[in-house]
């Protein structure tokens, strides 16, 4: 992996969060979206040229060094335009035990269709995928962990052992 492949460009973050996925969670903000959903929580992110650099490494030491964390978010900006630097992260947390969500405003058939060996890679590794554009007109401030009605939270683990999409559920979500 190059230089360039292990600097993330980035927003922000967020140590400690408890919305931006289960348990305690550290959340990761890239900087750089293609999408621009009208609307958007975070628009900030938007631009490529804003935000700054932070190495995957020192990111890594930042993260490890909460040993409270339940797991990590990949959000933005859009995730999947940095791949091959959220890849040498997740790896490095994955074997720590720490769980891996992410969202993006592809969908997971999209991503699937790039044919890209790193962005099959990443998505092995997470645990939870939130996918599909923030749709203005579809907005809901009831839903959990997403923005949008058409918004999937994917349980990723089962989605690969069935070989379907399996929305993922809250041991908090009850059915009626």
């Amino acid at each position: 992996m190059s230089d360039k492949d292990m600097i993330l460009r980035m927003c922000g973050i967020e140590p400690e969060s408890i919305v931006d996925g289960p348990g305690f969670r550290y959340v990761v903000f890239v900087q750089g979206c293609p999408h621009k959903c009208p609307g958007c929580h975070n628009p900030q992110s938007h631009s490529y040229e804003d935000g700054y650099d932070l190495g995957v490494q020192k990111l890594y030491d930042e993260i490890r060094s909460n040993p409270y964390l339940a797991g990590v978010t990949f959000s933005g900006g859009e995730p999947f335009t940095q791949v091959k630097p959220l890849l040498a992260l997740a790896k490095m947390l994955k074997s720590d035990g720490l769980s891996l969500m992410s969202y993006s405003g592809y969908t997971l058939e999209e991503l699937q269709a790039r044919g890209d060996a790193d962005t099959d890679e990443l998505l092995g590794l997470l645990d939870i995928l939130v996918d599909g554009r923030f749709i203005e007109e579809e907005r809901n401030l009831t839903l959990l962990y997403r923005g949008s009605e058409n918004q999937r939270v994917i349980d990723m683990n089962k989605t690969r052992a069935q070989g379907e999409v399996v929305l993922w559920k809250s041991e908090f979500e009850i059915d009626f």
